[in-house]
């Protein structure tokens, strides 16, 4: 492949994607593009954990939704390549850290610096709710910012696409930041929900990062039916000092009737408290973030990234010796039945992954996105 992976004691910036190990079998490390020297992020899934999880859908789902969207506030798809091991996913490199961790800092964000991030996302969602997509887990930890301090939406794992008037059913998500509508689709069995659901995600996550805690007290251990009584009987406590416009704002967010819920652009755009806002400056990037990240420092956990660093069977450095290894163990072995069918399920990964090249894209319409033209005027795709 035409990159260069940087193996460095920071290898493993896990929390870059927000990503949980123990759960899903993936890792993520910076790599650089020899060619035009630009940085990435570079997500790496090992094929057969995630065949004995079960997590390949997941897998080809996101691959298949970020292939189609591309947005300033969210975490870019550039190239997308597999070996016989792994399924790797290369995306924009952001070292800001997420919303998570600045918050487990202890780090004050001040109003100004919210009211931006619930700007860019509001744009961020608009986009993807034209494209027909739920992202299904908006949350401080999916929400990741580059160096200048601008909010970007990451992790489409349990996204999904509905149109032409359908309604997802699913039970998916993260308990906490889960609408209402997506339990009471559970209980009653096919109600559905649609795009309100990341409206209401979007309120719970603004209500903590101004305020350190979430409006409801939710919990992995709460009942589905024990959650439909909390939402229907505890009203949210609203900070005093806010601004009457602020809280608001806040209310049509988190109203438990996705029917009178804000959940579209037009909406935000006629609150009171986003009045004075310049939506073409938002996206353009020309209004300043109120906290900008210290560059001097990795914005992510040290001891799980070394301890990660450390456990990891399977270095990508080392990948070259080890499948040459692997074929030739294979090849002298008798096949059992469990290695067969293992084997036909890898085979079947191998021709349904969908290999991505962005800039082949854009090429192919004669034009290049910025952050490439910026850099390079003659820019090559990854060689497979």
């Amino acid at each position: 492949y035409n990159i260069t992976i940087t193996i460095t004691q920071g290898e493993y910036v896990g929390n870059l994607l927000s990503v949980l190990p123990s759960l899903f079998p993936l890792q993520v490390c910076i790599v650089q593009k020899r060619d035009t020297e630009k940085m990435y992020a570079m997500k790496y899934m090992n094929k057969q954990q995630c065949i004995e999880r079960d997590e390949v859908r997941n897998v080809f789902r996101e691959l298949e939704i970020l292939q189609e969207i591309e947005h300033v506030f969210l975490v870019n798809l550039w190239y997308s390549f597999q070996d016989e091991e792994d399924m790797f996913m290369v995306v924009d490199l952001l070292l800001g850290g997420d919303l998570r961790y600045h918050l487990q800092q202890n780090v004050h964000f001040n109003e100004d610096a919210v009211k931006l991030y619930l700007c860019e996302m509001t744009l961020a969602l608009d986009y993807l709710q034209n494209q027909h997509i739920i992202h299904r887990d908006i949350k401080p930890d999916n929400i990741l910012l580059d160096e200048q301090g601008h909010a970007h939406l990451t992790d489409f794992n349990v996204a999904t696409i509905i149109k032409d008037g359908e309604r997802a059913t699913a039970l998916a998500g993260t308990k906490p930041y889960m609408a209402p509508e997506i339990f009471q689709s559970f209980v009653s069995g096919g109600v559905g929900y649609a795009f309100e659901v990341d409206w209401w995600s979007l309120g719970v996550t603004v209500f903590e990062v101004l305020r350190g805690w979430r409006p409801y007290e939710i919990h992995a251990s709460n009942s589905v039916e024990s959650l439909m009584q909390l939402f229907s009987t505890v009203s949210v406590q609203y900070n005093s000092t806010w601004p009457k416009d602020l809280v608001h704002l806040m209310r049509k967010l988190l109203t438990v009737n996705p029917e009178h819920r804000f959940s579209s652009l037009s909406d935000m755009q006629t609150a009171p408290y986003l009045s004075d806002i310049n939506w073409d400056a938002v996206y353009e990037k020309k209004i300043e973030a109120g906290f900008v990240p210290n560059k001097g420092r990795l914005h992510c956990d040290p001891t799980f990234e070394l301890e990660e660093m450390i456990l990891e069977s399977r270095p990508l450095h080392k990948k070259k010796k080890r499948l040459a290894k692997n074929r030739s163990r294979e090849a002298s072995k008798d096949s059992q039945s469990e290695n067969d069918y293992l084997q036909e399920c890898l085979e079947v990964v191998q021709s349904e992954f969908m290999i991505f090249n962005r800039e082949n894209q854009y090429k192919d319409r004669g034009v290049l996105p910025n952050s490439v033209a910026e850099e390079e005027g003659n820019c090559s795709g990854i060689s497979l």
